[in-house]
């Protein structure tokens, strides 16, 4: 048994995919079917970014939600097995359900590329921001978020492993919140390089706008359980589907207590479907017991064929 896992933004790279696009028919297709719906030419954007847009949320959210299609269709390529369960780390969430057949890939594309677009238009730009909390507990990332907050937005957001939480709100609170954060056990913080303030209440609009348009949305049955992001548990129906999407744009992701659900049920181990191989380094920080693959190449097909056939 194993789980398969999706990352989200902070995993894109400039040239990422390249290998198994290169050796993959049916996912240069997949690239033509999304740059299709969104108008310009994503493999480009990801294999060279010419303009140096890879990074800004508009670009990165349609370029991660296809990485992960894309691995996913190399994986099922190749091989039979399937996860006991899926779940994607925010955006990632959006990869999970395409791979599990509850959404249609197309309107998956249009629905990120739409949801990128609120995100961006709700924040003016650098008036937002994000920080990695490194080394503090997650109290302690709550607390220092009170403590800097002085009337602002400021949270914590990404509980992504123990020792590890993203805070996110109004850039000058960010700001308060790193310049005390080792009064609040913090070893390290570190400004991302993110272009909107996810999963916290600068999002509060973008939470509304997003769930007028999943309404709009034709779901499919799932045919692999996807995790919620908002509370670590299973999607049940499309009324929790809707929620639950409209809902994590605005709302912690609980990342730590995802692992945790699906390790309680036994299994320890994991595939990452996409780039960079984040959330295999995550794992072994909430489950040294854990095994973590990453399918981002082809040489990583020998590595899963080995440990799991």
């Amino acid at each position: 048994m194993f789980a398969a896992i999706f990352p989200g933004q902070g995993s894109q790279s400039v040239g990422m995919m390249e290998d198994l696009y290169q050796s993959s028919s049916k996912i240069r297709e997949l690239y033509k079917t999304a740059s299709s719906v969104l108008d310009y030419d994503l493999w480009e954007l990801t294999v060279s970014d010419p303009s140096k847009k890879l990074n800004d949320t508009v670009y990165t959210q349609p370029a991660m939600l296809v990485a992960g299609v894309a691995s996913w269709e190399s994986y099922t390529s190749r091989f039979d097995l399937l996860p006991k369960y899926m779940a994607g780390h925010s955006l990632g969430e959006y990869s999970a359900l395409v791979c599990s057949g509850v959404i249609n890939f197309t309107d998956a594309v249009k629905i990120v590329q739409t949801r990128a677009k609120f995100m961006a238009d709700a924040v003016p730009s650098n008036l937002g921001a994000m920080a990695a909390i490194i080394g503090s507990t997650d109290k302690g990332a709550i607390d220092l978020c009170d403590f800097a907050r002085d009337n602002e937005v400021l949270s914590a957001v990404n509980f992504n492993a123990p020792g590890q939480v993203v805070i996110a709100g109004n850039k000058s609170a960010v700001e308060r919140a790193i310049d005390n954060s080792r009064e609040f056990g913090a070893k390290r913080a570190i400004m991302l390089n993110v272009s909107v303030p996810s999963h916290c209440k600068l999002m509060d609009e973008v939470s509304i706008k997003l769930k007028n348009l999943l309404s709009t949305i034709h779901f499919n049955q799932f045919t692999i359980p996807v995790i919620k992001n908002i509370d670590a548990r299973v999607y049940n129906d499309t009324a929790e589907l809707i929620e639950g999407l409209s809902a994590q744009v605005k709302e912690p992701v609980q990342w730590t207590e995802t692992i945790k659900f699906i390790t309680n049920t036994g299994i320890k181990k994991f595939i990452e479907y996409g780039p960079g191989g984040i959330l295999c380094g995550l794992n072994k920080r909430i489950d040294r017991s854990i095994n973590s693959f990453k399918l981002d190449s082809i040489d990583a097909h020998e590595l899963i064929n080995d440990e799991f056939t």
